[in-house]
């Protein structure tokens, strides 16, 4: 109803918000620091769906949000540095590499086989399809900010980028990979949990988008070999993380079920032993149970041993 049709704008209007910000982080910084760091919103809409929606996290998913946090982490400790490209002539030789062009047709033509293919068969049942699509995406929004960010900066300088071809192929690349993603994306999240969404999506959108950087910019170049192990450590650890998040989701677990670290003082029990029932020799953890004063009469109960016994003798 409406309700529905509100929170579609309202995720549209975050979407949006959401990739300025990145506009102005990728245009700084390189991809594989930035990309990383959206481990926060997998904490963030596992908090905001707990209160607002209604979805609720146990304690494994919680942590698997802070294993999600930690491991981004490890991969911007280890993060390669990005080769420096300052100028809009720059980015356009870059995107014309062939080891590029090849990356971005397969990455097209895979995503459009699950547009018009798979998505009309599996979408409503599998979770993987319109993320995968959103994912795959968001490769060439990320390089279309990218570039864009670098159009800002050179126009700003003085350098004439409005006659060069490449930031109006960009800016359409940008709107139609935008409008994409949100229509997918609002798919993925009106028929599944958004606490499952989010983490799988960003597995899957920061595995593609390290990924074109790598590809794009050459960033594996610079790094060691520490650095190399961290940052696929760092990635192992979020990927862990998620599957906390997703494995778990239906388990009732929290602090409450977690053993106490006092045992709890039992109070005067009183057991019945039939003859040949013997507790103590069932269970040998049970210890033996000494004999007490009974107030049943042994008339009406001949065959009944009890036993009490006050809780300082324990």
């Amino acid at each position: 109803g409406s309700a529905g049709r509100r929170g579609g704008w309202g995720i549209s209007v975050s979407l949006a918000a959401g990739e300025i910000a990145n506009f102005g982080a990728y245009a700084f910084a390189p991809a594989t620091v930035i990309t990383p760091l959206g481990a926060l919103s997998v904490l963030i809409s596992a908090i905001l769906s707990s209160y607002f929606l209604g979805e609720s996290l146990n304690l494994l998913g919680k942590l698997g949000c802070v294993i999600c946090v930690a491991g981004s982490t490890v991969m911007v400790i280890h993060a390669p540095e990005e080769e420096k490209i300052t100028t809009v002539v720059e980015m356009a030789a870059k995107m014309k590499d062939t080891g590029y062009i090849v990356f971005a047709v397969l990455l097209l033509v895979f995503c459009l086989i699950l547009i018009f293919v798979i998505a009309p068969r599996y979408g409503q049942r599998n979770i993987l399809v319109y993320i995968v699509i959103c994912s795959v995406i968001g490769a060439f929004s990320v390089s279309a900010v990218k570039g864009l960010g670098i159009t800002i900066k050179n126009f700003f300088q003085g350098l004439p980028v409005v006659h060069h071809p490449l930031p109006y192929i960009l800016s359409l690349i940008l709107a139609l990979s935008l409008s994409t993603q949100v229509n997918f994306l609002n798919r993925a999240l009106d028929i599944f949990n958004t606490s499952l969404v989010f983490p799988i999506y960003y597995v899957f959108f920061t595995t593609i988008v390290v990924t074109s950087s790598i590809i794009l910019f050459k960033e594996w170049r610079s790094m060691s070999a520490v650095d190399i192990v961290g940052t696929l450590s760092g990635f192992v650890t979020v990927i862990l993380g998620v599957f906390m998040l997703h494995a778990f989701i239906d388990l009732d677990i929290s602090r409450t079920n977690l053993p106490h670290m006092r045992k709890i003082p039992t109070q005067g029990v009183v057991v019945a032993e039939l003859p040949g029932n013997n507790l103590s020799d069932q269970n040998p953890l049970l210890p033996s149970l000494p004999a007490g004063p009974s107030d049943l009469p042994s008339h009406l109960f001949p065959w009944c041993h009890l036993c009490c016994w006050e809780q300082d003798r324990l």
